[in-house]
């Protein structure tokens, strides 16, 4: 009889440090942001007199000033132009490359896709000066596919790794079936493999997307003001307001609310391609 009663009060103990450490976290990176957005309804000298405490009265002329600005929206436009250039460059190109190396058997596929693999190893900052010189050769220096090419190389080791090995685990019997019916590879890779893999292509999409949108060194090297995206914007604005940290808080709160929109739009997909690995082959 004690262990009939003592099961379920231990499993709500359980279920209650589950909660205060879900709670925790999310305090963690809740807490912080809500901070840093309430930061611009402030005035400079109320930020610093109370850097933590609410606003005693809405400024929204933080806000208002930013978003007035030329500067604020021709850096957003070059960040969605990037972050969509990025994210389509990734994603397509090495959901074909992990098609291929998970289901295509020919010479030396295991050392081509080792040699995929290299690009774990080290940072992208490692390779900044031959990446460098190699643009600049190409005449790609202040343009966008400047910025985008090198963030796709770098975005397709990870992506592959992680793609190859969820096409291994699509039942080739499904393949099998539509060869007969005469489908050739390519209209199999697109019409039954890329709609099965949907959840797991969004999630690399999305993780591609914020990985894009936060990118600051490389941008920085190759682009100019004109081509400047968000995050050197941000840069930009507290150099030029640096003795005003409310306002500059402001436009960096305005700088992550896409992010975070992208992530909360998508964490469901997310969520369900991380889970889709229960494909039984």
């Amino acid at each position: 009889m004690t262990t009939h009663y003592q099961t379920p009060r231990i499993l709500r103990i359980g279920v209650v440090l589950q909660l205060l450490i879900a709670l925790f976290f999310a305090a963690i990176i809740i807490v912080p942001i809500f901070t840093v957005v309430f930061a611009g309804f402030k005035t400079h000298a109320e930020l610093l007199l109370e850097p933590f405490g609410m606003p005693e009265e809405i400024h929204l002329e933080n806000y208002t000033n930013v978003l007035l600005g030329n500067n604020f929206w021709r850096q957003l436009r070059n960040s969605l132009i990037v972050m969509v250039g990025t994210t389509a460059g990734v994603v397509s190109l090495s959901a074909m490359a992990a098609y291929v190396f998970s289901r295509l058997k020919f010479r030396y596929r295991e050392l081509i896709y080792n040699f995929f693999t290299l690009g774990l190893l080290f940072p992208a900052a490692v390779a900044i000066l031959p990446l460098y010189l190699t643009v600049r050769d190409a005449n790609l220096i202040d343009t966008y596919w400047g910025i985008i090419l090198p963030q796709v190389a770098f975005g397709l080791p990870g992506t592959i790794v992680i793609l190859r090995g969820f096409f291994a685990q699509v039942p080739k019997e499904l393949e099998e079936a539509a060869a007969i019916d005469g489908a050739s590879l390519t209209r199999i890779f697109v019409s039954i493999i890329l709609p099965i893999m949907r959840p797991v292509l969004a999630s690399v999409a999305v993780i591609t997307m914020v990985a894009s949108w936060n990118a600051f060194f490389w941008p920085l090297l190759v682009a100019t003001e004109e081509l400047y995206t968000l995050p050197l914007g941000v840069m930009q604005f507290s150099t030029q307001y640096s003795t005003d940290y409310a306002k500059v808080l402001a436009f960096i709160s305005l700088s992550m609310l896409p992010a975070i929109a992208f992530y909360l739009a998508a964490q469901r997909q997310i969520i369900s391609g991380l889970t889709a690995g229960a494909i039984k082959g």
